[in-house]
């Protein structure tokens, strides 16, 4: 019997920050809620970037580049700090 597990992208997001071994990974939000509260909501959660649908090409590949652009930033600060082995 396969059981479903159902969390919101802002739960994943939480167990996501509570991890040590992923709380740096820049995590890009992609709804079709696009209120502003629930924009708000997303960034609180710790989302790098909150995209809405329609998808603007874009605007997804920049966010993209600054997500990786990020990742570099912090493999570069946690080797300089000893932290990655």
């Amino acid at each position: 019997m396969d059981i479903i597990c159902r969390i919101s992208g802002i739960e994943a997001m939480k167990i996501l920050r509570e991890d040590p071994a992923t709380t740096h990974i820049p995590v890009i939000a992609l709804s079709a809620n696009a209120m502003p509260r629930d924009i708000e909501k997303g960034m609180e959660a710790g989302f790098f970037r909150y995209l809405t649908k329609p998808i603007k090409v874009n605007e997804f590949l920049n966010a993209l580049d600054e997500a990786l652009k990020f990742s570099d930033m912090w493999l570069v600060s946690s080797n300089e700090l000893g932290q990655i082995r």
